[in-house]
């Protein structure tokens, strides 16, 4: 019931006023916290998982979010007709069909309960995940996803009747899918036309419940399906498949299936757009007299030659070894910074040895330290005057 709902733009996560695109970012995000693939037996999450999809069926749709923003949930109820307010007899008097009212002054709007039932409708989409490694990212990959879908069954075809068994028409609106109740207005007692409770506006009704979906004529099953992962995909990004979500219904498309991408951290290289991060540290000797380092790349190991006097936090670059632009010619590059690692635990031998390299070492062979202390030597003598 309304009252124990919550507000849809609360569900969602987005303020009143959201634009279209924030309020389709926000729901994929809780739709991804809560689906049902990464919380399996979390009853509370499935809940949550509804009323996620719910509340977005209702903000994504431009009408229905304008009847929301204005009647609550009351304006999507598919049994909501806005009222006149209250108040008894009416001026004219005599009883008033809303109805005929306004199929004399605009020629009807297509059918007095709104959209039929039976008409064709498209399936909502299915969200699905998958998680590949640093290098799956970069190279391609293909992946085989499991996900839940729902079908139309394929014993009763979407009736719900058991084999050998027909559908009846409904005794309550005697097949028209809706039924005529009385409302009293200010303007007499008002004849609108509202969707049949038993048959759910179809018309028909199911005697005999076909067994294998008890009569709901759908059912869930869970479906794998291989998938080719582009080579330059990111983090989140998401591949979409056409008519692989739940099944239309009478004879409408399916949706579609979204699989959501997580990519696993890799433990040497970092990702910057297109772009291959890594660090590699180097001894203080190495830096120094310049040394062929061995770097490890997407493609394998490559030599690089440390230029001599090599400072901490250096960079250098290897053109066109990062990762494959997404549906595009063209590779990024991979950025390699320079640290030098300071020995621990040094040796007598090695203290002398280093002890002697710092006395014969001049200002000349430091020039970021002596530029430094000339500053302060600079500061000192301004000070003075």
């Amino acid at each position: 019931m309304a009252e124990n709902k919550r507000d849809y733009y609360e569900v969602i996560g987005v303020q009143r006023g959201a634009s279209d695109d924030e309020i389709k970012k926000a729901y994929r995000k809780q739709a991804k916290k809560y689906h049902p693939d990464l919380n399996p037996g979390n009853k509370e999450a499935e809940a949550k998982f509804k009323e996620v999809n719910e509340a977005y069926e209702v903000l994504s749709n431009k009408d229905k979010r304008a009847r929301y923003d204005r009647f609550g949930f009351a304006g999507v109820d598919p049994n909501f007709s806005p009222g006149y307010g209250g108040g008894a007899g009416s001026p004219f008097g005599q009883d008033i069909d809303l109805g005929d009212i306004f199929n004399s002054f605009f020629g009807g709007f297509g059918g007095r309960g709104g959209r039929s039932q039976n008409a064709p409708r498209r399936g909502s989409d299915v969200e699905a995940s998958v998680t590949i490694s640093f290098e799956e990212a970069a190279a391609g990959c293909k992946k085989d996803v499991t996900y839940q879908n729902v079908d139309v069954c394929k014993d009763c075809s979407g009736t719900g009747a058991a084999q050998g068994t027909q559908l009846k028409p409904c005794p309550n609106c005697n097949g028209t899918g809706q039924v005529t109740v009385q409302k009293r207005t200010p303007f007499g007692t008002v004849h609108t036309a509202q969707t049949c409770d038993k048959c759910r506006g179809k018309g028909k009704i199911v005697e005999k419940p076909c067994p294998t979906c008890s009569g709901a004529g759908r059912i869930r099953s869970s479906k794998t399906i291989s998938v080719n992962i582009p080579a330059g995909i990111n983090q989140d990004q998401v591949i979409s498949i056409s008519g692989r979500g739940h099944s239309g219904y009478n004879g409408g498309a399916a949706g579609d299936l979204n699989i959501y991408v997580n990519v696993k951290k890799h433990d040497i290289f970092e990702r910057k757009g297109d772009d291959v991060w890594c660090e590699i540290p180097i001894t203080f000797a190495q830096a120094a007299l310049g040394h062929e380092i061995i770097v490890p790349t997407l493609d394998g190991k490559v030599s690089y030659k440390v230029h001599p006097g090599t400072q901490p936090g250096d960079i250098f670059k290897l053109a066109n070894k990062g990762i494959q632009h997404l549906n595009m010619k063209g590779r990024g590059d991979q950025y390699v910074r320079i640290t030098i690692e300071v020995p621990r635990n040094l040796t007598s031998k090695q203290k002398e040895i280093l002890r002697q390299f710092d006395e014969v070492s001049g200002s000349t062979n430091y020039q970021k330290r002596a530029s430094f202390f000339d500053k302060i030597k600079k500061r000192e003598k301004n000070n003075k005057d």
